[in-house]
Protein backbone atom coordinates (compact mmCIF):
# COMPACT_ATOMS: atom_id res chain seq x y z
CA UNK A 1 0.00 0.00 0.00
CA UNK A 2 2.80 2.57 0.68
CA UNK A 3 4.01 2.30 -2.95
CA UNK A 4 0.53 3.11 -4.18
CA UNK A 5 0.31 6.06 -1.78
CA UNK A 6 3.72 7.30 -2.97
CA UNK A 7 2.64 7.13 -6.63
CA UNK A 8 -0.54 9.04 -5.81
CA UNK A 9 1.44 11.71 -3.95
CA UNK A 10 3.97 12.05 -6.78
CA UNK A 11 1.17 12.29 -9.33
CA UNK A 12 -0.78 14.92 -7.41
CA UNK A 13 2.32 17.03 -6.63
CA UNK A 14 3.56 16.77 -10.22
CA UNK A 15 0.25 17.83 -11.73
CA UNK A 16 -0.14 20.70 -9.25
CA UNK A 17 3.29 21.97 -10.32
CA UNK A 18 2.41 21.55 -14.02
CA UNK A 19 -0.87 23.46 -13.60
CA UNK A 20 0.86 26.21 -11.59
CA UNK A 21 3.56 26.37 -14.27
CA UNK A 22 1.00 26.76 -17.03
CA UNK A 23 -0.75 29.50 -15.06
CA UNK A 24 2.57 31.24 -14.37
CA UNK A 25 3.33 31.34 -18.08
CA UNK A 26 0.51 33.90 -18.28
CA UNK A 27 0.59 35.34 -14.74
CA UNK A 28 3.66 36.70 -12.95
CA UNK A 29 5.89 33.85 -11.91
CA UNK A 30 8.47 31.33 -13.04
CA UNK A 31 6.24 29.39 -15.42
CA UNK A 32 8.81 27.31 -17.26
CA UNK A 33 10.59 26.39 -14.04
CA UNK A 34 7.38 25.26 -12.34
CA UNK A 35 6.48 23.31 -15.47
CA UNK A 36 9.95 21.72 -15.45
CA UNK A 37 9.62 20.90 -11.74
CA UNK A 38 6.26 19.24 -12.41
CA UNK A 39 7.68 17.10 -15.19
CA UNK A 40 10.71 16.16 -13.05
CA UNK A 41 8.38 15.01 -10.25
CA UNK A 42 6.10 13.14 -12.66
CA UNK A 43 9.11 11.54 -14.38
CA UNK A 44 9.71 9.52 -11.22
CA UNK A 45 6.62 7.49 -12.07
CA UNK A 46 5.83 8.11 -15.75
CA UNK A 47 8.01 7.61 -18.81
CA UNK A 48 6.04 10.13 -20.90
CA UNK A 49 6.97 12.86 -18.37
CA UNK A 50 10.63 11.87 -18.46
CA UNK A 51 10.68 12.49 -22.22
CA UNK A 52 9.43 16.05 -21.65
CA UNK A 53 11.97 17.07 -19.00
CA UNK A 54 14.89 17.80 -21.35
CA UNK A 55 12.98 19.90 -23.94
CA UNK A 56 11.39 22.06 -21.22
CA UNK A 57 14.76 22.40 -19.46
CA UNK A 58 16.43 23.50 -22.70
CA UNK A 59 13.69 26.07 -23.36
CA UNK A 60 13.85 27.41 -19.79
CA UNK A 61 17.64 27.79 -20.05
CA UNK A 62 17.34 29.45 -23.48
CA UNK A 63 14.88 31.99 -22.10
CA UNK A 64 17.13 32.63 -19.09
CA UNK A 65 20.17 33.00 -21.35
CA UNK A 66 18.38 35.51 -23.59
CA UNK A 67 17.08 37.42 -20.59
CA UNK A 68 20.59 38.31 -19.41
CA UNK A 69 22.26 38.71 -22.79
CA UNK A 70 22.23 42.54 -22.60
CA UNK A 71 22.22 45.11 -19.82
CA UNK A 72 18.88 46.64 -20.90
CA UNK A 73 17.22 43.21 -20.64
CA UNK A 74 18.69 42.71 -17.16
CA UNK A 75 17.48 46.17 -16.12
CA UNK A 76 13.98 45.59 -17.51
CA UNK A 77 13.78 42.20 -15.79
CA UNK A 78 14.86 43.71 -12.47
CA UNK A 79 12.39 46.58 -12.82
CA UNK A 80 9.63 44.14 -13.73
CA UNK A 81 10.34 42.01 -10.65
CA UNK A 82 10.35 45.13 -8.47
CA UNK A 83 7.04 46.21 -10.02
CA UNK A 84 5.54 42.82 -9.18
CA UNK A 85 6.74 43.17 -5.58
CA UNK A 86 5.24 46.68 -5.41
CA UNK A 87 1.96 45.33 -6.77
CA UNK A 88 1.99 42.62 -4.10
CA UNK A 89 2.48 45.25 -1.40
CA UNK A 90 -0.39 47.28 -2.84
CA UNK A 91 -2.59 44.16 -2.90
CA UNK A 92 -1.70 43.47 0.72
CA UNK A 93 -2.36 47.00 1.92
CA UNK A 94 -5.53 47.22 -0.21
CA UNK A 95 -5.73 51.00 -0.47
CA UNK A 96 -8.78 52.78 -1.75
CA UNK A 97 -8.33 54.28 -5.21
CA UNK A 98 -10.58 56.04 -7.69
CA UNK A 99 -12.95 53.80 -9.60
CA UNK A 100 -11.66 53.08 -13.10
CA UNK A 101 -14.08 51.06 -15.20
CA UNK A 102 -14.79 47.76 -13.48
CA UNK A 103 -12.04 48.33 -10.88
CA UNK A 104 -12.40 50.26 -7.67
CA UNK A 105 -12.58 51.42 -5.06
CA UNK A 106 -10.85 48.21 -3.83
CA UNK A 107 -8.57 45.73 -5.57
CA UNK A 108 -10.12 42.35 -6.43
CA UNK A 109 -9.18 39.53 -4.03
CA UNK A 110 -7.19 42.00 -1.95
CA UNK A 111 -5.43 41.18 1.29
CA UNK A 112 -2.14 39.80 2.49
CA UNK A 113 -2.85 36.24 1.31
CA UNK A 114 -2.91 37.41 -2.30
CA UNK A 115 -0.33 40.15 -1.75
CA UNK A 116 2.20 37.80 -0.18
CA UNK A 117 1.93 35.33 -3.06
CA UNK A 118 2.51 38.18 -5.54
CA UNK A 119 5.48 39.40 -3.48
CA UNK A 120 6.86 35.86 -3.42
CA UNK A 121 6.61 35.73 -7.22
CA UNK A 122 8.61 38.95 -7.48
CA UNK A 123 11.26 37.69 -5.07
CA UNK A 124 11.52 34.41 -6.97
CA UNK A 125 11.92 36.40 -10.19
CA UNK A 126 14.76 38.43 -8.64
CA UNK A 127 16.44 35.26 -7.36
CA UNK A 128 16.16 33.65 -10.80
CA UNK A 129 17.56 36.80 -12.41
CA UNK A 130 20.58 36.70 -10.11
CA UNK A 131 21.04 32.99 -10.83
CA UNK A 132 20.76 33.61 -14.58
CA UNK A 133 23.29 36.45 -14.43
CA UNK A 134 25.78 34.27 -12.57
CA UNK A 135 25.18 31.22 -14.77
CA UNK A 136 24.66 32.64 -18.27
CA UNK A 137 26.16 36.15 -18.33
CA UNK A 138 29.77 34.89 -18.75
CA UNK A 139 28.60 32.91 -21.80
CA UNK A 140 27.04 36.04 -23.32
CA UNK A 141 30.22 38.03 -22.75
CA UNK A 142 32.36 35.33 -24.39
CA UNK A 143 29.98 35.11 -27.36
CA UNK A 144 30.10 38.87 -27.91
CA UNK A 145 33.90 38.95 -27.65
CA UNK A 146 34.33 36.09 -30.11
CA UNK A 147 31.95 37.80 -32.55
CA UNK A 148 34.20 40.87 -32.66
Amino acid sequence: MPARLRKTGVTVLGWVLVVLGLAALILPGPGLLLLLAGFVVLSQEYEWAERRVEPVKEKAFDVARQGVSTYPRILLSALGACAVIAAGIAWGIDPEFPTAGPLGPRLPVAGWATGSSIIASGLIALALLIYSIRRFRPEAKRARQSAR
